[in-house]
């Protein structure tokens, strides 16, 4: 009787207990890069960001793992990313690493669940520089990544 009641009650929870939903496998990565400079008569490097994206194939999710060098912006660089062309996510830290030329390189990675469909993950770098003499200039370039699943 017990051993038939103990059947019953695993039958049950197979039938009510929701099932996980299967992870999405990831599509290759892309590669992603900007080269930042100055519109100065030296185009003055200001900074370089270069790594990775994979786009999940269920539409919803997507990693990254890049580094953004800073060269000779002021002051240091930033890195703002976008979903869709228009959800800005925070760009996720994970250090600081050395590289030759680069004032220091920070690394980022995360593995983004966004929710609804991914269409394309924008990068954008924005650094600052003085010319001539002391004005202040600004200067963002941004690479797209559009997800093959879409």
């Amino acid at each position: 009787m017990v051993r038939a009641m103990a059947v019953v009650v695993a039958a049950l929870a197979a039938v009510f207990l929701p099932l996980s939903p299967a992870h999405a496998a990831y599509g290759p990565d892309q590669p992603v890069y900007i080269q930042l400079k100055g519109t100065d008569p030296g185009n003055t490097g200001l900074a370089r960001l270069e790594g990775t994206i994979a786009f999940d194939d269920g539409d919803t999710m997507f990693r990254y793992a890049v580094r953004l060098c800073w060269l000779h912006a002021y002051p240091a660089p930033n890195l703002r990313i976008y979903v869709n062309g228009g959800t800005q996510i925070w760009p996720v830290s994970t250090g600081t690493t050395s590289t030759p030329g680069c004032q220091m390189t920070t690394l980022y990675a995360a593995e983004v669940a966004h929710g609804a469909a991914v269409a394309n993950v924008r990068f954008e770098v924005t650094g600052g520089w003085f010319y001539p003499g002391s004005q202040y200039n600004t200067r963002t370039k941004s690479y797209t990544s559009d997800n093959p699943f879409t």
